[in-house]
Parts: C-alpha cells; structure tokens; sequence
C-alpha cells in the first residue's frame, strides 16, 4: 500500500507502530461502554414513559427472556466497566499506576470484575440463583 501513496505527507504511522494492549482495551470499551449505556437509558426512559401511559410494560415477554437477559448482561457490562474506568481515572487523577504495567494489570481487573459482576447480577436478576 506505501507503493501507492502518492502524497507528499508521511502516511499515518500508527497502524505500523502500535501493537494492542490492555489499556488500549479498556480505552476503547469506555468509549463504546458509554454508548452502550446511554442506548439502555434511553430504552428505559421511554419503557417507563409507556408503563406509566398505559400501565402496561412494553415488550415484557422480550424483557423475560433469553434475550432478555442478554441484553440485561450488556448493559450490566457496560455500567460497571464505565463505572471502573471513572475509577481508574480518579486514581490517575492522584498520579498512581501510570507505569505502563501497572496500567495494563489495572485494566485486565477492570475488565474481569466488570464481566464477573454483571454476571453475578445478571443470574440473581433472572432468578437463576
């Protein structure tokens, strides 16, 4: 592809350079954890607007099921990990863990507790436990 490059600017580097690495990771699942989030709010807002309407919940043989509770994972997911990655910034704002090692551990905890919670919550949810 550099062959073809026919402008006089230096093509962007980073996709030769950069290698991934967790806080990439959790970098990225912020971002996308809080449009994750703001979608479900959203969801929530207008199902409470119906409910309260019409007295009746709007797709509730959905909400109960499989599919449901998959959902229900992916919005638990995306609340807690937006949570931690407040956190994390809170304990950068002190100026620890920026080591890049300790920052890539603090991510991989980030991202196993968030998944380890929301699944917990997820089964007490759907009455599993």
């Amino acid at each position: 592809m550099a062959s073809q490059w026919n402008d006089k600017r230096p093509m962007a580097p980073h996709l030769q350079i950069w290698r991934w690495h967790p806080a990439m990771l959790s970098s990225i699942l912020h971002r996308a954890s809080a449009i994750i989030c703001y979608i479900g709010l959203i969801k929530v807002a207008i199902g409470l607007l119906v409910l309260t309407l019409t007295g009746k919940l709007p797709l509730e043989g959905l909400i109960f099921s499989p599919l449901g509770a998959i959902g229900l994972f992916v919005f638990l997911f995306a609340f807690i990990f937006m949570a931690l990655a407040q956190l994390r910034h809170a304990i950068w704002d002190k100026g620890a863990m920026m080591d890049p090692d300790k920052n890539n551990m603090l991510s991989y905890i980030m991202i196993a507790a968030s998944v380890i919670l929301a699944v917990l919550i997820t089964v007490f949810a759907a009455g599993a436990a």
